[in-house]
């Protein structure tokens, strides 16, 4: 009896032990580097958020973070590697709206799924798009600007950053909502995109406050309305598109972290707990604020639900005007 009692016990203890394991997997969680994948080449916005909050990150855990540029695909390279990897919270990625939101729709083939192969981590910042323009035009408002290219034939030409990105897809919502003929003109980044702009080689462009930064103070360009819920900081007498009418015009990049989606929900919320902390730091968070990103840090479950409801939103306009990139 004494002998099968002993069992019993010692069973006992062992399945408390396989109950603990993923709470002790997160309390050893990190005991090496994380690899901090970026889809997009170093200097740009998405590189400078990660090495930011990274830095925090860093910090928290003990451990260094290796920032790792893997640029190509409209983020898909990046995207697909980190689907591929250990799902043990050791490798996350930088996702924005071309990775979780956009690319399903664009692309017939993709080589990852959003939704099957990578888990939210958080959203750290939104990006909101502001409409500027140059001197091919002289609208100085965006009501004489939408009077303008209505009153062309052909319309307006307007460059973006490239096909199939927030800065492409914010212009296209806006052609819809205001009922305007518009010709896109992609470029490989916002900074060419920009200097056409300034030089009066293509009349506006939706552009964020982190690469219009420059241009908008010089007065290279004019910021007409940005498409925010709310006025930003840095432009306080720049209307939004709700003031004038066009509630729907509301487009931002965003920019996350997500996981391998197998990664354990201990690790996940581990990570979640300290990139929130490293975002709310009060000099990592004046360094974003200062770079034009709108600070977010949300839960897992927030960030997904952004996500579900950004994805319906978008593809149902990718799908009505016909946009693909293969």
């Amino acid at each position: 009896m004494t002998s099968h009692r002993g069992a019993i016990h010692r069973f006992t203890l062992c399945l408390i032990s396989l109950a603990l394991l993923p709470s002790a997997y997160a309390d050893t969680y990190a005991s090496r580097p994380v690899r901090w994948i970026v889809p997009y080449p170093a200097g740009g916005g998405s590189d400078f958020l990660a090495r930011a909050v990274g830095q925090g990150l860093s910090a928290r855990l003990g451990q260094p973070v290796v920032v790792d540029n893997k640029p190509g695909a409209n983020t898909a390279i990046g995207a697909a590697e980190t689907a591929r990897a250990a799902p043990d919270g050791y490798t996350v990625l930088s996702a924005d709206n071309g990775t979780m939101v956009f690319n399903p729709a664009l692309y017939k083939t993709l080589s990852y799924s959003p939704t099957k192969d990578l888990a939210p981590v958080t959203l750290i910042g939104r990006l909101p798009m502001i409409l500027v323009v140059g001197p091919a035009t002289r609208a100085t408002t965006a009501q004489a600007f939408i009077a303008e290219a209505k009153a062309k034939p052909a319309g307006l030409n307007y460059a973006s950053a490239g096909a199939g990105s927030p800065h492409h897809l914010a212009m296209e919502l806006l052609k819809v909502e205001a009922g305007l003929t518009l010709t896109h003109a992609p470029y490989r980044g916002a900074a060419p995109a920009l200097a056409d702009v300034a030089a009066g080689q293509v009349p506006a462009m939706m552009v964020d406050y982190a690469a219009g930064a420059g241009f908008i103070k010089g007065g290279k360009v004019r910021p007409l309305a940005v498409a925010n819920a709310t006025r930003l900081p840095q432009l306080p007498d720049v209307p939004t598109f709700a003031e004038l009418g066009y509630r729907n015009v509301e487009a931002a990049a965003l920019n996350g972290m997500v996981v391998p989606a197998a990664t354990p929900p201990d690790v996940v919320a581990t990570l979640n707990r300290q990139v929130v902390a490293a975002i709310r730091d009060p000099e990592i968070n004046r360094r974003l604020v200062d770079f034009g990103v709108e600070p977010v840090g949300n839960t897992p479950e927030q960030f997904g639900e952004l996500l579900r409801a950004e994805t319906a939103r978008w593809t149902r306009l990718i799908r009505e005007l016909g946009i693909h990139l293969d």
